[in-house]
């Protein structure tokens, strides 16, 4: 299947569904705004250079907007209902930023005009884009039913349940998507089931079902153990959730998982999705908007304060002004961290070493950048392009985070969201000094996620704000 083919579709619909917004809000504006205002029929003059220039930068504007509220993720398991209700809440911003930034300026008859301007500009944006989104999300369904495209599908499982399960599913007239790549049995005691193995690739053991996801491209994990093998399902959802996959389950072991699910359909072979989704859709759109407006914020505000601190680094130390090193992200990727350096150079020649107060390793400007946490600004740049959020749990090394795994797996579920320049365990313990000071900071990132919120977030930055001016950061 070729994603980034049926992503193009979407991204050239929404170029044009702006293009064609704007040149018919344009117009409106010409033959009933100005017109009413000075009394005379006001031209249409596309060679104006407001209109020419914004019909280059709102297209850009809009499929921004959508990248941020995921319309472009997922175009194999789009619904259609629910690509409606996101295109009308990103329109509804859309709007909102253009009138603000744009349209209030413009002198109007009286006020009414502004209503009537931004509703007129909501439903063109909205009416054009939901139509072709439609069309184009029809045709891609269309598709995946009739198994033309789809995505690779793995099924935990080797006995009667899962093929059972493989049967329904490759019987149905319209298919759900999923192309199966094989199967990979949970007990060594019940093996794999003849019938199964006939129809369908062994691909091993569970134990390396890492490996088989990444050799096989694998998108989704459809979980259908026996009844005596309900005691392997803990580690199953645990090892499947740090995979980056979709994982559904039958029925029948709903009563025995926690956490959040949703029926996927009505009509097909009913399944459950055990949702890896902390945030809301509409929740993680404000949160990765407000770190982008924020992060770029500050690194043009504080551009001279980042200045001055380059030069002082310079002037009281030898290397490099940026530290930079590699950290394990979201869903444990790994990715390259920004930090003012605050150590002298060579610090970890003998190999990984935590910091502590009285560290020699530490330069004495270093020591202000810590405490003050102004050795952390440069992550703005992390949060800028993506890497990071202003607010989430620390990132750690792999060399640490491979021994707080040994000692308590749940570490893991801290890769869930983004890491954070700050958290609620750096506002409580500051930089760990050992391994069982980043377990006490897990507890409260831990808490964090189970009540993430931009409330919460907040919260956490004014208390941050305040290290920093107090300069009580250890």
């Amino acid at each position: 299947m070729n994603r980034k083919k049926e992503i193009a579709k979407y991204l050239v619909a929404d170029y044009i569904a702006s293009a064609l917004t704007w040149t018919l809000f344009w117009s409106f504006r010409k033959f009933y705004i100005e017109s009413h205002k000075f009394g005379i029929n006001a031209p249409f003059d596309a060679n104006a250079k407001f209109y020419l220039s914004a019909l280059l930068v709102i297209p850009a504007f809009w499929i921004f907007i959508y990248a941020m509220a995921g319309l472009y993720a997922n175009v194999y398991h789009k619904s259609r209902i629910a690509e409606v209700k996101q295109l009308i809440t990103t329109s509804t911003i859309g709007v909102v930023i253009l009138f603000f930034t744009l349209l209030i300026h413009e002198e109007v008859e009286n006020y009414k005009s502004y209503y009537t301007t931004a509703a007129v500009l909501f439903g063109l944006q909205f009416f054009i884009s939901s139509v072709l989104h439609f069309l184009i999300t029809t045709s891609t369904n269309k598709k995946v039913h009739a198994r033309k495209i789809g995505f690779n599908t793995i099924l935990v499982g080797s006995n009667k349940k899962a093929y059972d399960l493989f049967v329904e599913m490759e019987g149905q007239r319209r298919s759900a998507g999923n192309m199966f790549v094989g199967f990979v049995h949970v007990n060594n005691s019940n093996g794999a089931s003849a019938q199964l193995s006939q129809r369908l690739a062994h691909l091993g053991d569970f134990e390396n079902i890492k490996n088989v996801i990444l050799q096989k491209n694998v998108e989704e994990v459809i979980i259908a153990i026996e009844s005596s093998e309900h005691g392997h399902i803990e580690n199953i959802i645990y090892t499947l959730d740090r995979c980056n996959v979709v994982i559904k389950i039958i029925p029948d072991m709903y009563d025995i998982v926690t956490g959040s699910v949703r029926l996927t359909s009505l009509i097909d072979a009913p399944l459950i999705v055990i949702s890896r989704d902390i945030l809301h859709p509409r929740q993680r759109f404000f949160k990765r908007a407000f770190d982008i407006v924020m992060s770029f914020f500050i690194l043009v505000i504080f551009s001279p304060v980042y200045l001055i601190i380059g030069i002082i680094i310079k002037l009281t130390s030898k290397g490099p002004v940026i530290y930079r090193q590699e950290r394990v992200g979201l869903n444990e990727k790994p990715f390259i961290i920004n930090k003012f350096r605050s150590m002298y150079v060579d610090a970890e020649k003998n190999g990984p070493a935590l910091s502590s107060d009285n560290d020699s390793r530490i330069t004495r400007f270093g020591k202000f950048l810590r405490r003050t946490r102004l050795d952390e600004f440069p992550q703005f740049y992390n949060v800028l392009i993506g890497n990071m959020s202003i607010v989430g749990p620390r990132p750690e090394r792999r060399f640490y985070m491979e021994q707080i795994m040994k000692r308590t797996p749940h570490y893991g579920n801290l890769t869930k969201v983004k890491p954070g320049i700050t958290s609620w365990g750096q506002v409580k313990y500051g930089y760990a000094e050992n391994v069982d000071q980043m377990l006490d900071r897990m507890k409260y990132d831990l808490l964090y996620i189970e009540n993430i919120s931009l409330m919460l977030d907040l919260r956490i930055i004014i208390y941050t704000v305040l290290i920093v001016f107090q300069g009580r950061g250890k």
